[in-house]
């Protein structure tokens, strides 16, 4: 049985055919800053206990190569490197987040485009193409899910990080349209990321794009050397869709996975995160902050009542007894009570509120234990994740505050210099700032140099 033309046509040939003379320099740079934040993110990553747990593992399976691993000594073979590369740059929940789409694009792309174009010794120009290509379709494929990835139970980006890396793969290594189309329906078949670390805080979450990465690669090598993979992984019977979405089929979106290719530029959207939590949560966090930014006793509140977009509730406010007293770091930035909290005590909320002795701070959990949350009526979701605290005061007063585009988002997008501030924040757990700055330009001058140049400046402890 033969079927028409489906969307891994169109996005094969979109793909295949970008030039990176036809990317707008507008989206290049908005692509140079989005990888600077990945990369320092990355960096970050380094001072935390999974990073080193995480590299023990990785480098026993497959030993010594060639690849770079960012702010590390240790050189690892293509896929390794690649794995590595994803484990660091997703692993304190950081990274970018393209907020319709609900996917951390960066990160389901960039590792991939750094570790196959060191392997390869690729260009400048060639790396900035393909990773491109990669954020397009990444955030088409989560634009078509509208959130049924999240609510059927799996991880987004895990999920969406296997096509996207696999468009990316066969950017960097040169594929026709036709082989395009076949890797991306051997990736249909490798693609998955379960949300059950949100039960425990577990660290597979972690894993999830840096294993798309490896998945990305894996299919676009196959389908080069003739391997043969199903044309329609997206809308066809049983494909990713179907299989992924079950109850939830009929909101997703198809026409969304090719609207717009090549002319509507989505990369440019993605927002960059001003803190290290779930994104679902920064809307509150900001009201929060406004509100402790206007003289606030923490001790004279009496209840907390937070508001959420609705869907987003089973992720970041249930178990209620677990989001009010979360056991490990990773179950904290899941925690809309442990966020707002802290936003409340502190006015602001960094890496070293992740901390032990910060999560145990019994003034931030007594006030988790007065908090409730509730759908918010007056949501922005899902173009943005908007939030709001309302307090009791113990003397009966009642204080609010609303945000309906969080910041890092829409017009509150964080610039170069913005960006910057982040990044040397984030690398300067890791690095001397001199290291710092010089990574920083690699990153900034990237389609500028060859990929080996760039990794230079990337790698090493």
């Amino acid at each position: 049985m033969t079927h028409p033309a489906g969307h891994a046509t169109d996005i094969a040939g979109f793909a295949a055919g970008l030039d990176y003379a036809a990317i707008p320099e507008a989206v290049r740079e908005r692509a140079r800053i989005q990888m600077l934040d990945a990369v320092g993110v990355g960096f970050a990553a380094n001072a935390f206990p999974f990073a080193a747990k995480a590299m023990a593992g990785i480098a026993a399976l497959g030993g010594a190569g060639e690849c770079s691993v960012v702010g590390r000594p240790e050189r690892l073979p293509l896929r390794d490197a690649a794995l590595a590369n994803g484990v660091l740059m997703h692993g304190l929940d950081f990274d970018d987040t393209h907020l319709a789409s609900i996917v951390h694009a960066s990160v389901a792309t960039l590792p991939c485009a750094l570790a196959l174009g060191e392997h390869l010794d690729a260009d400048g120009e060639t790396l900035m193409a393909a990773y491109v290509a990669g954020m397009e379709v990444a955030i088409r494929i989560g634009l078509a899910a509208r959130g049924g990835f999240h609510h059927a139970g799996f991880h987004g980006t895990g999920v969406i990080a296997h096509f996207s890396s696999t468009v990316v793969a066969a950017r960097l290594l040169g594929l026709t349209a036709a082989q395009l189309v076949s890797a991306q329906g051997i990736a249909a078949s490798t693609a998955s990321g379960v949300q059950v670390f949100l039960e425990e805080g577990a660290w597979t979450k972690r894993f999830h794009p840096g294993w798309g990465a490896v998945a990305g690669i894996t299919a676009a090598t196959l389908a080069k050397h003739g391997f043969v993979g199903p044309t329609r992984p997206y809308e066809g019977k049983f494909g990713l869709f179907q299989s992924h979405l079950q109850a939830h089929l009929q909101d997703a979106d198809l026409a969304q996975l090719s609207a717009g290719l090549g002319t509507d530029w989505k990369l440019a959207e993605t927002a960059i995160k001003p803190y290290p939590v779930c994104h679902f949560a920064h809307g509150a966090a900001d009201a929060a902050i406004a509100l402790q930014a206007e003289g606030l006793d923490v001790d004279a509140i009496r209840s907390i009542r937070i508001l959420l977009p609705a869907p987003t509730l089973p992720i970041i406010a249930e178990p209620v007894a677990a989001k009010a007293r979360p056991q490990t770091e990773y179950a904290a930035k899941f925690s809309a009570p442990f966020i707002v909290a802290t936003c409340l005590r502190l006015g602001h909320f960094g890496l070293g509120e992740l901390r032990p002795a910060a999560m145990a701070d019994e003034r931030t959990l007594a006030l988790c234990a007065r908090t409730t949350c509730a759908a918010d009526p007056e949501t922005g979701y899902p173009d943005y994740f908007s939030g709001g605290v309302e307090l009791e005061m113990q003397d009966g007063s009642r204080r609010r505050h609303h945000v309906r585009v969080n910041s890092g988002a829409g017009e509150r997008q964080l610039d170069r210099d913005g960006a910057l501030r982040k990044y040397s924040l984030a690398a300067g757990l890791h690095l001397t700032p001199e290291r710092a700055r010089a990574a920083a330009e690699a990153v900034l001058a990237i389609d500028r140099q060859p990929v080996r140049a760039t990794m230079r400046s990337l790698g090493g402890a």
